[in-house]
């Protein structure tokens, strides 16, 4: 496979509708939907009569109560961008160039059965996404196990979510990201964010935190002070600024200032979990001032956040710990989520009313994306693949033999990193990924990509994954389909076609139906998303995550619809935990964890820790954001945030280039002194590509339960730019 760029004839402006009938490119008169970005999912309204004048207005609901962040103010600039792919593109002679949608799915099809034929069914593999809506993310898993029968399927909300679901399942025995409306945050006056910086990644969010800020009780773990830390300390709350990768220090210190201080519920501990006297040795040995060395964070601070929480309980004024990625993507990110997790039920907050532990979604449909298959050990229902009673139940749905279905493939990067491998995949079909930045150590995996019989990306961009690929195939955009997504507090919610799209772009569903039928699946793939979701509903049925007592006409009458939703429970589970945790026995547990440290360690030739994250502006990879002129602008260009002192020894001045060097790559960024960083820190965004992409640095070591990639510690150097 090439890699040479893309001609630039092949990209064709988006200025022909659907069909080429007025009456196919009309518009209903406020469309009611929901943002296409970040998974707080805020409700807006599209008014207009096509792509060039559609505008949003925000509609009040629980989640954004009526804001917009910028994203959501600017996305209907990304429906109207010129650079929006409009035909399908084949390369030709190292080139992409336009193809019709026969010969493009001729190739895909002609090359599935070729490889498969020759090296088996798992050399074609399928890499989805968690902005996929539900019933895209449900096909996608159906089609990759009965049309291609591969077991090689994961997802980019691998690199999202999954050691805070892990360390859900693990401690609850179920993992649904806030187990309770995130309306119940806003009463709340303790609220202890771990990683997490809603004030640019989900600004809506931060009106649900508005009473802690004001009591003083807003707390943020994290190195930086962000704007959401900056909140916190404007409000008389705390930072606690610790080193990168130490989070499940912090965890045990808090822990141990919380049992051996008096501020834990010995009552809930002794009567709705279990495990506590085999963690509590583990924990007896962090010592606040042990912490303090390893973290930074100081014994005052960690006194401080415990005893704020304990007040706020005591009080029934409402306390929460949050976690979010700056805690979980770490190669321990599965244990430091379940520290955490120990630090909530030792103050007894998880299962009771205006109390809890839960986790912060990322991605639009981040829940429901890796609820329905998309990962390569899980079947609909958040089943787990290798489950008899699981495999027979979704087999059933499907038509199809259980002994028939592939069992778990492997996860994320080291799916990637066995492309073009003797015994990897040689074929990759990406569905709303862009692995190329995204991915960790990303210069590992684009040479993988480079080594592939055929790459196809479904996208309505030219990704830099995109651009790379052998086949490229239009889909729609968020505002031109019908389906459902799931928020991030397990909230299912409808997504609603405004526009016409395109007239050469389709949707993932017929894309799979017709693939399928070309490689003789001989098996059901219905195109009509209601269709599929009443199948879903089917398929999900009686697993941890139902959804078979929801129904589009429910959503559409404006039903409010948390899973696990049933004919027992028909009006859904907003809350759970109130009675019992979802394990055997009905109790919580505590898991036995000690905190281990990044997978890489800072020395004399790397002195710094990189850690990466967000900007306000854009979004994951960037590729929706940075083609939206306004984003672009008010985000500049790529740059790295450091102490002037750290700025001052590499002999870089603000303002100036400078190169970021870790032991996989470099990036080169603008430098952004600030006096509020830590000088061992720098922080890099991920948005941006080419020489500016921050993942060039990044570490590929994998936590062992959930399989994340240490995305937010590496060790690196700077060096001056002549």
């Amino acid at each position: 496979m090439t890699t040479q760029t893309t001609a630039g004839a092949a990209v064709a402006p988006a200025r022909t509708l659907a069909g080429g009938n007025p009456a196919d490119t009309a518009v209903p008169a406020g469309v009611e939907t929901h943002c296409a970005y970040c998974g707080l999912q805020c409700a807006m309204t599209l008014t207009g009569s096509s792509a060039e004048d559609l505008t949003v207005t925000p509609r009040r609901f629980p989640t954004n109560r009526g804001g917009l962040c910028q994203k959501g103010w600017t996305s209907a600039e990304l429906l109207r961008t010129p650079r929006r792919i409009t035909t399908p593109l084949v390369r030709r002679d190292g080139e992409l160039a336009p193809a019709s949608w026969d010969e493009a799915l001729t190739v895909v099809a002609d090359a599935i059965v070729r490889t498969q034929t020759a090296y088996g069914r798992d050399a074609v593999a399928v890499f989805g996404g968690g902005g996929l809506t539900n019933e895209k993310a449900y096909q996608l898993g159906k089609f990759a196990r009965v049309a291609l029968r591969t077991s090689q399927i994961d997802y980019n909300g691998r690199w999202c979510m999954s050691s805070a679901a892990a360390a859900g399942i693990r401690c609850f025995g179920l993992d649904r990201g806030l187990p309770f409306p995130v309306t119940d945050i806003g009463s709340a006056h303790a609220v202890l964010l771990l990683g997490a910086n809603p004030a640019e990644t989900m600004p809506p969010f931060l009106t649900h935190l508005v009473r802690a800020a004001d009591a003083g009780g807003l707390m943020v773990a994290d190195p930086r002070l962000t704007p959401t830390a900056a909140k916190a300390v404007d409000g008389g709350g705390l930072h606690l600024q610790l080193r990168p990768g130490t989070d499940a220090a912090l965890a045990l210190g808090m822990i141990h200032v919380a049992v051996t201080e008096g501020y834990a519920d010995r009552r809930y501990v002794a009567e709705r979990t279990t495990g506590f006297d085999d963690f509590w040795p583990v924990a007896a040995q962090w010592l606040p001032e042990r912490a303090e060395r390893v973290t930074g964070v100081s014994v005052t601070t960690m006194r401080a956040a415990v005893a704020a929480l304990a007040r706020a309980r005591d009080t029934e004024r409402g306390a929460y710990v949050l976690s979010a990625r700056g805690s979980e993507q770490h190669a321990s990110g599965t244990d430091t989520v379940t520290a955490f997790i120990a630090l909530a039920l030792v103050l007894g907050l998880p299962g009771n009313p205006g109390a809890g532990f839960g986790t912060i979604t990322g991605q639009g449909n981040g829940q429901g994306g890796r609820e329905h298959g998309q990962k390569a050990d899980q079947l609909p229902g958040y089943r787990k693949i290798d489950d008899p009673a699981a495999r027979a139940h979704v087999a059933a749905v499907w038509g199809v033999d259980p002994d028939d279905l592939p069992g778990p493939g492997r996860s994320a990067f080291e799916l990637l990193a066995a492309l073009g491998t003797d015994d990897g995949p040689r074929v990759l079909m990406v569905h709303g990924s862009n692995p190329v930045v995204s991915a960790p150590d990303a210069r590992v995996v684009t040479e993988r990509l480079a080594a592939l019989d055929l790459l196809v990306v479904s996208d309505f961009v030219l990704s830099e994954t995109a651009a790379v690929a052998d086949v490229v195939l239009p889909v729609l955009q968020w505002a031109e389909e019908e389906g459902t997504l799931t928020n991030l507090e397990g909230r299912v919610l409808r997504r609603r076609r405004a526009l016409s799209a395109p007239a050469q772009c389709r949707s993932e569903l017929e894309i799979w139906s017709e693939l399928a039928a070309r490689i003789d699946c001989g098996a059901d793939f219905p195109t009509d998303p209601r269709v599929v979701f009443d199948e879903l509903r089917r398929a999900s049925a009686g697993g941890p995550a139902d959804y078979s007592a929801v129904t589009w006409e429910r959503l559409d009458a404006g039903e409010s619809l948390h899973w696990p939703c049933t004919t027992e429970r028909p009006q859904g589970t907003p809350r759970l935990f109130l009675d019992a945790f979802a394990t055997p026995d009905g109790l919580a547990r505590f898991v036995p964890v000690d905190h281990v440290g990044p997978a890489e360690a800072d020395d004399a030739d790397y002195p710094l820790v990189a850690t990466t994250g967000r900007v306000l502006q854009h979004y994951q990879s960037g590729a929706q954001t940075r083609r939206v002129d306004e984003l672009s602008a008010a985000a500049g260009a790529m740059f790295v945030q450091m102490h002037p002192d750290t700025a001052a020894a590499a002999g870089v001045a603000d303002g100036g280039p400078v190169d970021v060097v870790s032991r996989r790559g470099r990036t080169r960024a603008g430098v952004r002194v600030d006096d509020d960083m830590r000088s061992d820190v720098v922080f890099l965004p991920f948005h941006w590509g080419g020489d500016a992409r921050a993942n060039s640095l990044t570490h590929a070591a994998l936590d062992p339960t959930s399989r994340m990639p240490e995305f937010k510690a590496c060790a690196v150097r700077l060096e001056a730019v002549s």
